[in-house]
């Protein structure tokens, strides 16, 4: 029962939120505020929104939209020389996950004489960061309430800073800017979420009963209206339901760790650049099928969440319906699921499976079931 959970001061969950978001920004006392996203967002319109929202509120505003997935860390350093040289004193970060974890760097860097490079890894930040506020536009990263940034750094490698400074002060949820999602990315995004509650739940290292409550919770709702916004999209109650489970299992995974789906994902978006929820739905199915002998306790118990109302006959059943489930959810998400029709060619395989047991170890020391090179690599060739 010993355990350390950190959460986020302050949520805010509403239809309609971009409006208010000048406000919350006075009440921050920021008045130069810099909105990080990506060309998407410009293109959809909520930067104009949020410009005008912030100006309403006598902010001045300045963008910086050239966010990519995977961010690479010379992104982040153009986007804080651009906020230094606008003085800013509040940064926005507005997006999916890739746009909001650079937000938390650059609202970091921006106050700060560390490079980049010396962040990577747990507690390395110096300083105070400037007044964050994080609204996210797809349900599944769950980055708006964590202290984690993911970046790729200059060879190609996936580089996490974990730091308290990088928790923002404002989570925004505003179910309005999820109406557009393509289907596609609503699947991806969706997953994204389910497993960081799954893996919340399953972790050897920091597992906790606060974060198995939001874990559970978070389950629940994503796993009974995902196929909701994949069928209808401009289902608002259920797409602020997706958000809401998406930052209820980024605030349980961030205090309970995730773990070796994660680790298998890694590789394939900072070799492959597959974007990152895609890439832990095409390992999730066989990930979880290969945990069940030794998490099969803890699946029959989330089996209750992601099943409601469905009778077993024990735990066995219960775990294996709780897997046969998530493998339905993936084969009816419309993604594809085999590496080789997303240009990954085979003789990276090897190489990709002792980047997760060589460079990713703490993973894989989270994870239900150790895992040796050959078994990843089955897993990826399972899927291949």
């Amino acid at each position: 029962m010993n355990h350390e959970f950190r959460s986020v001061p302050r949520i805010v969950c509403e239809a309609g939120a971009l409006q208010g978001i000048g406000q919350v920004f006075a009440g921050l006392a920021a008045r130069r505020v810099l909105l990080v996203c990506d060309p998407g967002i410009v293109k959809l319109g909520f930067a104009d929104q949020a410009r005008t929202a912030l100006e309403a509120a006598g902010c001045t505003v300045a963008v910086f939209d050239q966010v990519v997935a995977d961010p690479p860390a010379a992104v982040v350093e153009q986007a804080v020389s651009q906020g230094r040289a606008f003085e800013a004193d509040g940064v926005l970060g507005l997006g999916g996950g890739s746009s909001l974890d650079a937000a938390k760097l650059v609202a970091l860097l921006i106050n700060s004489d560390q490079p980049l490079a010396d962040l990577y890894g747990t507690d390395k930040a110096r300083g105070q960061r400037l007044p964050l506020v994080l609204m996210p536009t797809t349900a599944g990263t769950g980055s708006e309430v964590t202290w984690v940034s993911v970046i790729t750094d200059a060879q190609q490698r996936k580089q996490a800073v974990y730091s308290a400074q990088l928790m923002p002060d404002v989570a925004v949820l505003d179910p309005q800017l999820t109406l557009g999602l393509p289907a596609q990315v609503t699947a991806a995004t969706g997953l994204d979420a389910m497993v960081h509650a799954i893996e919340a739940y399953t972790s050897r290292t920091r597992k906790n009963p606060i974060s198995d409550g939001l874990a559970t919770t978070a389950l629940r709702l994503l796993g009974g209206n995902l196929r909701k916004v994949l069928a209808d999209g401009s289902d608002v109650a259920a797409r602020e339901a997706m958000l809401q489970g998406s930052l209820m299992a980024g605030m349980a995974f961030v205090n309970a760790s995730v773990a070796a789906i994660h680790g298998l994902a890694y590789p394939l978006g900072a070799r492959f650049h597959i974007p990152h929820g895609h890439a832990n739905a095409l390992v999730m199915a066989p990930m979880i099928r290969f945990n069940l002998s030794a998490a099969q306790r803890l699946y029959a118990e989330l089996a209750e969440h992601l099943l409601p109302g469905e009778v077993f006959a024990g735990e066995t059943e219960a775990a294996e319906a709780f897997v046969r489930a998530i493998e339905d959810l993936v084969r009816d998400s419309g993604l594809e699921t085999r590496l080789s029709k997303l240009g990954i060619d085979e003789a990276s395989i090897r190489g990709m499976a002792q980047d997760v047991v060589g460079g990713l170890k703490r993973l894989i020391d989270s994870n239900p079931r150790d895992m040796t090179v050959e078994e990843v690599e089955a897993i990826y060739r399972g899927i291949y």
